[in-house]
């Protein structure tokens, strides 16, 4: 049995091309989730030591961490909980945009929201769960883009909307609410990259949030190099 830790399009993309036994578990963190057709779980496992414990309980031969690249706990608890249970662990990981000379690189969500200089029209792309920082800014107006509704969103409009978006549709959606400035987290991928590319053609300062730093673990950039980890790293058929 393969456990997938997904929540991301590569997860799902991995499991509907997996030929064997496999379970694909979500963090829980949206409240709807896309119906998918193949095993899953939903919720939290309790930490390293919860994790570990449904490694040994359901006898998983492979454990792939394919969650978001900004979901640094529950992939710091991959690796020790395989590390604790001798368990072969992969890391599917979609490669980082790369720098551009318009990017202000910062370290975390609260750099961020410190930069946007007073009077800013931000357009926030960092999720529904990090805002407080921007909230606390009475100063800027924020157009927030989430998939769930946040539960502090700062001062401005909030757009709830699932990826994939085109430049043209970003580019027209900036114009229209006079944006300044834009806000991600490098997450890397196409489906969301159209944003950096409306705001390249609007001329826009981007603000871009870096990856947090990660435990070594072995890792491939394609579902292809994932499926051949599994095949060599993943023990017998069925198990």
């Amino acid at each position: 049995m393969i456990l997938i830790l997904g929540g991301t399009g590569e997860a799902h993309r991995l499991a509907s091309a997996l030929e064997r036994p496999f379970t694909l578990s979500l963090a829980g963190a949206t409240r709807r989730p896309q119906p998918r057709p193949y095993p899953l779980r939903s919720g939290g496992f309790g930490g390293v030591e919860g994790l570990a414990a449904y490694l040994r309980a359901k006898n998983i031969a492979a454990l792939i961490d394919a969650t978001h690249p900004f979901a640094a706990r529950i992939s710091r608890n991959a690796v020790a909980a395989a590390r604790a249970t001798s368990t072969p662990l992969l890391r599917l990981e979609r490669p980082a945009w790369e720098p551009q000379p318009d990017w202000h690189v910062v370290p975390d969500i609260a750099a961020a929201a410190s930069v946007l200089p007073p009077q800013a029209r931000a357009f926030l792309t960092v999720g529904s769960q990090h805002l407080a920082s921007f909230a606390a800014r009475k100063d800027i107006w924020c157009l927030t883009r989430a998939i769930e509704p946040p539960a502090q969103p700062p001062r401005g409009e909030v757009l709830l909307q699932r990826p994939p978006f085109t430049p043209a549709a970003e580019t027209v959606l900036m114009r229209h609410h006079a944006i300044t400035h834009l806000v991600s987290k490098n997450a890397g991928g196409a489906q969301t990259r159209a944003k950096l590319d409306a705001a390249a053609a609007l001329a826009l300062p981007v603000i871009m949030v870096a990856r947090p730093e990660l435990p070594l673990a072995e890792t491939a950039g394609t579902i292809k190099d994932a499926l051949e980890w599994i095949r060599h790293n993943a023990g017998r058929q069925g198990k």
